[in-house]
């Protein structure tokens, strides 16, 4: 992109020499007065793909945002770097928003951030405001929100499209980091977006390292996890508002600086959370998924669910919170045999039995990727129709060296279990039989079959794990619904007959199991951690003086840059990421001075 004022402005304003590849089509069309949609990950950079365009616009920029902590976050961010930008949302005193209103008005905005629901509220004022001023780029961010198939639904978002109706010159940029192609169809669809171009970036983040693990001694899994990470910032993620307590609790037992975060929390104490989150005061969030979306902050380094997510896009989205810096990360998830009827209650809607079985399908894809063999990049790229070669090396299957072995004789005791029955039944049901079980849910005629105790040598864990993975292989068929039944497919009967050999993944059931699986490695620590401890005390101090979150003053990138390059003067600060002109001219002294005390020191 040839545009010297656009680089000067990226330079000068965010610190950054170029823009990402992902980026440079998104802004051509914004710049080129242009609609569209842009699918990037989380942490891709979609932010800068309206805010950097708005400088160079000759009216305001437009902003729908769904949550008014994210709002804030990255309005407080834009003020750091000098540009004049404006929130409106429903919190706010009507002498703040007259003093908005009549900055709109004056054409000393050039970027408003809003919410649906500001936007069409209070008579529709500001909707109609807006049609009288000059308006170059209407920016839909987290736009799966429109979608009644997305993970995050919100009904105000369906009236985006009056917006698109009344200012239909202005162009419009959808913006997310998840959909799948039912999702990414209804947003064009909603938004009248179906001649425009969609703009898609790989959703891959190789700073990630993803883990899946069965749950077993949750609390010691997680406090193993946790050991070499004590001074790193981090979410889990709880299905129960119980659970958050609990695990909060024995992390403060453990001397981690955690707080839960649950919708029975009052707004007041939410609010407090969060910021003490995003400002470093506390380490650690233990929260329901009512967490983490107004999360604007680059230095998670981990995430950790201590249950199955419902789906996969809510599952990348809440993993897709580590690591938005670009340094390694980690995403563990503990699943466990109850998680997914616990969920598949919530995917029953009242009258609207297409919805109910999406999204129980969807749980269903998210179950079948936790008790994957396979390498777990490639199969989360599968699922939003990405390409993926495997064998990532950055993930807890492509980091173990798993053995296989001959499991015929133990598939055709089980396929034959299922031959034998009258009705067909769940897996959980054939593993009683093969177990031998006296509880009544097995009846007088089954425990009169033939295979009634023949699979007691083998732990009911085991034979879990080997119909799940006699299913992914499709040895064996599965019908669809929330109770699902096994059904016998050709390759089943081949299986039985002794014309197919059978094998599978080799994984060892022992309670006090200590396998690769379940071994989280880190290699990301800074070359001087002296020096890193220090400017990160320096960057908290001059965060809590401007009053923002410590990420935005610098990210941990620069400070390990800086730890690298040792600059000694301004100039040089400006070849750090993230150090512009504006951020050398407001924050650069300081950290000058650091670096010269601890060089001084260093030599005493």
């Amino acid at each position: 992109m040839n545009n010297d004022r656009l680089h000067k402005y990226l330079s000068d304003y965010w610190g950054y020499d170029t823009l990402r590849p992902a980026q440079v089509p998104v802004i051509e069309q914004v710049l080129a007065n242009k609609s569209g949609l842009a699918l990037m990950p989380t942490g891709g950079g979609k932010s800068l793909c309206y805010q950097l365009p708005s400088l160079l616009l000759p009216g305001l920029t437009l902003v729908i945002s769904p949550l008014i902590a994210l709002m804030k976050d990255q309005v407080d961010d834009l003020l750091l770097r000098n540009i004049p930008v404006g929130l409106l949302n429903s919190t706010q005193s009507d002498e703040a928003s007259n003093e908005v209103f009549q900055r709109m008005i004056d054409g000393t905005l050039k970027i408003l951030y809003t919410s649906p629901e500001r936007l069409f509220a209070r008579e529709a004022l500001l909707f109609t405001q807006l049609q009288s001023l000059n308006i170059s780029l209407i920016a839909v961010d987290e736009a799966h929100c429109i979608s009644s198939w997305g993970h995050d639904f919100r009904p105000a978002y369906t009236r985006l499209i009056e917006l698109r109706q009344a200012l239909p010159e202005v162009p419009l940029l959808a913006l997310t980091a998840t959909a799948d192609a039912m999702t990414k169809q209804d947003i064009r669809q909603q938004l009248g977006l179906e001649q425009d171009p969609v703009f898609e970036n790989s959703f891959d983040r190789p700073e990630i390292h993803y883990t899946a693990i069965r749950r077993d001694d949750e609390n010691e899994q997680l406090l193993k996890f946790l050991e070499e990470r004590k001074s790193e910032s981090g979410i889990i993620y709880c299905l129960s508002r119980k659970r958050t307590e609990s695990v909060s609790k024995m992390l403060q037992s453990e001397g981690f600086l955690a707080l839960s975060y649950h919708a029975g929390l009052s707004t007041d104490i939410r609010t407090e959370r969060q910021n003490q989150f995003v400002r470093d005061d506390i380490q650690i969030v233990v929260a329901t998924i009512a967490f983490g979306m107004g999360i604007d902050k680059n230095n998670v380094r981990f995430v950790v669910h201590m249950n199955l997510p419902k789906n996969m896009e809510g599952y990348y989205q809440e993993t897709g919170r580590a690591g938005r810096d670009g340094l390694t990360s980690h995403a563990l998830l503990l699943h466990g045999g109850s998680d997914f009827m616990t969920l598949s209650k919530h995917c029953e809607i009242d009258g609207n039995p297409e919805q109910s079985d999406t999204l129980l399908k969807k749980l269903r894809r998210m179950q079948d990727f936790a008790d994957s063999f396979a390498c777990r990049r490639q199969t989360l790229l599968q699922y939003f129709g990405e390409t993926h070669a495997g064998n990532c090396d950055h993930c807890d299957n492509c980091q173990t060296e798993f053995d296989v072995w001959d499991a015929t004789q133990e598939a055709q005791k089980l396929l034959s279990t299922v031959a034998r029955l009258e009705w067909p039944y769940g897996l959980a049901h054939i593993i009683e039989i093969l177990r031998g079980s006296k509880s009544q849910k097995v009846t007088a005629a089954q425990r009169e079959l033939s295979t009634y105790g023949i699979g007691q040598d083998l732990p009911k864990a085991q034979w879990t794990q080997i119909g799940k993975e006699l299913i992914q292989k499709g040895c064996l068929a599965q019908s669809p619904g929330r109770f699902p039944t096994l059904v016998l497919n050709d390759l089943s009967w081949e299986i039985l007959k002794g014309q197919s050999k059978v094998e599978l993944t080799k994984v060892e059931f022992k309670v006090e199991k200590t396998s690769k699986r379940a071994t989280y490695e880190r290699n990301d620590a800074p070359a001087n951690s002296d020096l890193f401890n220090l400017l990160r005390a320096k960057r908290q101090e001059l965060a809590k003086q401007q009053n923002v979150p410590a990420y935005m003053v610098l990210s941990d990138r620069s400070l390990k840059e800086l730890c690298q390059s040792m600059p000694a003067t301004s100039k040089q600060l400006l070849g750090v990421h993230g150090f512009g002109k504006v951020k050398v001219q407001r924050f650069g002294a300081q950290i000058l001075e650091v670096l010269e005390q601890f060089t001084t020191s260093s030599k005493a």
